[in-house]
């Protein structure tokens, strides 16, 4: 036992620092919501706050990857942490709404760089037999972050107040960076070989980022398949409020437990699949997770009472972790972390240009016909692309990209 204790120090130690920025996350999105609100009394200023990463997003993602690959994964990681936790702080100095919306922009391109760097270094961090088990345990921690943020943030603001909380909040980003310092720099970077940030070598870096996708079109049909997706479920989120309370009939306090709910399901889902996930197979994990959590969505657009979308909340976010847990250890096996921050960045960059589409389409969409009819579209259409996606995905032709360790043989691609 002891044994396998110690072998699991270095992967408990991210883990402890992921899940305290994700705790961190939570409660941010809880202040920085109300702040928000209490300085404009706007809906529309709070809804902007889904808008600012895409679009921060579509003008760093060209060159964040090319920036990530050639530096020290863990002190990029480390840096947005520091950062995002500094940005946090200075919230309650701002005199006006505009200056807040800098600040959040400066944390979206703090994350921009997050993602990459820690996809990055999990994956050269943790060997790919126990890559399954952390991601499960990562979704757990997730899941936790998830209920423990918002009740902490929530209790936070009622015993002191917002700027208190702020700063609090901003002492968690501090303290997982803090954790990273116990960890291993995974590689060794020569300072001299970087090279310069330029439009040239960001242009360059998009032809290796092609040369993957041509070299691995499976492996860039599955993941692109999986944002496209979900997708489906990211406009229905964007509507969640509004759908539950107008057209199913929800009040805030109904909402607010159907969220504590779903949170628990998330929960309980992680902690089984964290259990048993050297017995359930990626491909299992990836099928079965988006099928059920499909059918969640259809029965939350098909709901007419809170103990109907209690249902459907239940089971797509006990099923969510599966799927993350598989389509994250599925790419973690079959890119190669010499690529994997271009990669990511390109695939984000991807996907934040089409989230922004569908919120500016689903908004107009619902003005045009109902909000329930659009909801059930959106859970038919993505219904039937499941489908087609598990078929994909079952293909006992690609059975091979779902090998449980797939480390040795990453760096052959590109």
């Amino acid at each position: 036992m002891k044994p396998k204790l110690k072998e699991w120090k270095t992967p408990g130690i991210l883990l402890g620092s992921l899940g305290i920025a994700s705790i961190g996350d939570f409660i941010y999105l809880v202040a920085i919501n109300i702040i928000v609100y209490q300085m404009t009394e706007s809906a529309a200023a709070v809804a902007g706050l889904w808008v600012v990463s895409p679009l921060t997003n579509i003008v760093t993602k060209f060159w964040t990857g090319s920036f990530i690959d050639y530096r020290s994964k863990k002190k990029v990681v480390m840096v947005t942490y520091i950062l995002r936790g500094l940005f946090i702080a200075l919230i309650p100095f701002a005199p006006s709404i505009f200056v807040i919306y800098l600040i959040l922009i400066a944390l979206s391109m703090a994350k921009a760089f997050f993602g990459p760097a820690s996809m990055t270094y999990v994956t050269m961090l943790v060997p790919s037999q126990k890559r399954k088990r952390f991601n499960s345990l990562r979704s757990f921690t997730s899941s936790s972050a998830f209920i423990i943020g918002p009740a902490i943030g929530g209790t936070l603001i009622l015993l002191t107040n917002i700027t208190v909380t702020l700063w609090l909040n901003a002492g968690f980003f501090l303290v997982a960076a803090l954790l990273l310092t116990l960890l291993p720099d995974t590689e060794k970077i020569d300072q001299e070989k970087i090279p310069t940030l330029t439009p040239a070598q960001v242009a360059k870096d998009f032809t290796v980022v092609s040369a993957f996708m041509n070299e691995r079109k499976y492996v860039t049909a599955i993941y692109l398949g999986f944002l496209a997706v979900m997708l489906f479920s990211f406009a229905m989120d964007v509507q969640e409020v509004v759908f539950t309370q107008q057209v199913i009939g929800l009040s805030e306090v109904e909402y607010s437990l159907l969220i504590s709910i779903t949170g628990i399901g998330s929960v309980s889902g992680a902690l089984l699949l964290s259990i048993f996930s050297e017995k359930i197979s990626i491909r299992s994990m990836i099928v079965v997770g988006l099928l059920m959590m499909t059918a969640g969505y259809l029965i939350y657009a098909f709901s007419w009472s809170f103990a109907s979308v209690t249902v459907g909340f239940i089971i797509l976010g006990f099923f969510n972790v599966f799927l993350n847990a598989g389509i994250m250890t599925f790419y973690q096996n079959n890119v190669p972390v010499s690529v994997m921050g271009r990669v990511t960045s390109i695939f984000q960059l991807i996907q934040s240009v089409f989230q922004i589409v569908f919120i500016l389409a689903i908004g107009l969409l619902a003005d045009f016909v109902s909000l329930k009819l659009t909801i059930a579209s959106l859970a038919v259409i993505m219904l039937v692309t499941s489908f087609l996606y598990s078929i994909a995905v079952l293909n006992p032709k690609y059975a091979g990209w779902y090998r449980e360790e797939g480390q040795e043989i990453k760096e052959e691609a590109v």
